[in-house]
């Protein structure tokens, strides 16, 4: 297996950085997570677009622009010959002097790899998690390197026997969850939190919203709490790898299924291949 680290291809035990890595040191990065389809990133822009949007406000140089860096991405799939995997973009502010100022970091570290897509969940268990995620937090809106929040309620959704974690925000909303957007399904409407309320800004939400305004189907972005979601008439989450996967449950409380769930899946998966497909974002 070859990974891209710093504008070079070599094999991924020989892709290491200093130990004086800011990424290392203090989670001082960003990435972005996509699927590949057709030997093609999905939604490269989407996830490019967000991914200068954390640098700018991280003050983060990126030593290429979107292009180049698609251009490499697509090397690094035909080189390893995985047209159908998931691909991790990796960007850190690199070395700099010992403490949390940045000054002296001017050599920012790049890095791809790429990884076995996992097979498609069918349904799945949420637990709702201790950890609370700030409201209105502008940390929220980037895929910082730093995840411990989601790492810590992912152990104890999976130490509850369940598959993925429920997060609330510092007012008891539901924001999301470990590794994904949340919706729900209420009175015809597709429903999401607002990302006011914590939610990071998912590529995959932004396209299922942008999905169902074409065929005119209702959305809103509203407050929900754990007890008002049971009541709604369906429940799934939404990630640029997995796509759209209904939840079976909460705290061990069975939800509603809708297969308009289903329907929406497929126009999602429809939408994947469109993108794939389109000469221009070769």
């Amino acid at each position: 297996m070859q990974a891209f680290l710093n504008g070079r291809f070599i094999p991924e035990a020989q892709a290491v950085v200093p130990i004086t890595d800011r990424g290392f040191l203090y989670g001082d990065g960003l990435f972005e997570t996509l699927r590949v389809h057709n030997s093609q990133p999905v939604w490269w822009d989407h996830h490019m677009e967000r991914l200068e949007r954390g640098a700018q406000l991280l003050k983060i140089p990126l030593p290429w622009p979107g292009s180049t860096m698609r251009a490499f991405a697509n090397q690094l799939i035909e080189r390893n010959a995985m047209p159908e995997s998931v691909l991790r973009v990796s960007l850190s502010r690199g070395s700099g002097s010992r403490g949390y100022s940045p000054k002296d970091a001017n050599s920012p570290t790049v890095a791809m790899t790429l990884h076995p897509l996992p097979p498609p969940m069918k349904t799945l268990r949420l637990a709702t998690s201790s950890i609370r995620i700030p409201t209105n937090d502008p940390m929220m809106q980037i895929k910082t390197t730093n995840k411990l929040a989601s790492i810590i309620a992912r152990t104890e959704a999976e130490e509850r026997g369940a598959d993925e974690a429920l997060l609330l925000n510092t007012d008891n909303y539901i924001a999301e969850t470990a590794a994904s957007n949340i919706f729900w399904l209420s009175k015809g409407a597709v429903c999401t939190p607002p990302l006011s309320d914590g939610a990071l800004a998912g590529v995959a939400r932004s396209v299922v919203l942008e999905l169902c305004r074409a065929r005119s189907i209702a959305t809103r972005e509203v407050r929900i709490t754990p007890e008002q979601l049971l009541e709604t008439d369906g429940v799934f989450l939404t990630n640029s790898v997995a796509g759209i996967v209904p939840v079976s449950e909460l705290d061990g409380t069975p939800l509603k299924q809708s297969p308009f769930t289903g329907e929406l899946r497929e126009w999602l998966e429809t939408e994947i291949s469109r993108d794939t497909n389109d000469p221009a974002k070769g």
